[in-house]
């Protein structure tokens, strides 16, 4: 009977034919310095460039489109604030249209000395109303007649004018900004028929006697 040594204790079992560095890991073969690496990092550069330059142009078409949109933009900003102008001076235009025979009576009350008391007060607020809303009167006695402002109801000869004038304002004319919404309606008169051959018949006569003392006198005195 064979007696056990104390403090020894069995080993396991090695397979026959294995050694210790086989419980280690294997370490994976390195990737070569040289051979297809370089060739790859090429061909990626290469594909990032195109793509950069894609990338690039439809930038540009992109921010065409947008300045394109935004011209358009402006112009339809600037049609619509200009067709609203437009709306209220035709609306601004109608009303006023519908006023000016009461601004007539008020005219013709005035002419007459009637417009007094309450009625006076009220009347001149309608006015002032009026003017801040760009109403304005037009039309005086003795300026040139013009047929795109005046409209003429009575026809007269005077001699005392040069040309076609305003004598007399039947009804005063009315214009908001540069638009006329009513001519001024005025009796005008031209310069006599003969009168003006007359007086260049007679300045022609006058040069003609001025004339004809110089030559008799030897003409004009030399220094």
């Amino acid at each position: 009977m064979t007696e056990e040594t104390p403090g020894f204790e069995e080993k396991p079992d090695v397979p026959s034919g294995a050694t210790p560095d086989d419980a280690e890991p294997k370490t994976a073969p390195s990737a070569s310095a040289d051979g297809a690496a370089p060739a790859g990092d090429a061909n990626q550069t290469a594909g990032l460039v195109a793509q950069l330059d894609q990338a690039r142009k439809a930038l540009d078409e992109r921010t065409a489109d947008l300045q394109r949109l935004q011209a358009e933009f402006q112009n339809y900003r600037r049609r619509v604030e200009r067709d609203r102008i437009a709306v209220k001076e035709i609306a601004v235009a109608n009303l006023l249209t519908e006023l000016l025979p009461v601004l007539d009576d008020i005219g013709r009350a005035r002419e007459h000395g009637e417009l007094v008391g309450g009625f006076k007060s009220v009347a001149e607020s309608l006015e002032t109303v009026a003017a801040k809303m760009g109403l304005q009167q037009f039309g005086k006695e003795g300026e040139p007649f013009d047929p795109t402002i005046h409209e003429a109801l009575m026809h007269s000869y005077a001699p005392d004018v040069t040309e076609t004038t305003c004598v007399a304002i039947l009804q005063p004319g009315y214009r908001i900004g540069e638009r006329t919404i009513r001519p001024a309606r005025v009796a005008v008169a031209e310069p006599q028929p003969g009168a003006q051959p007359a007086k260049a018949d007679s300045e022609t006569g006058t040069a003609s006697a001025e004339a004809a003392d110089d030559k008799e006198s030897g003409g004009p005195d030399e220094g």
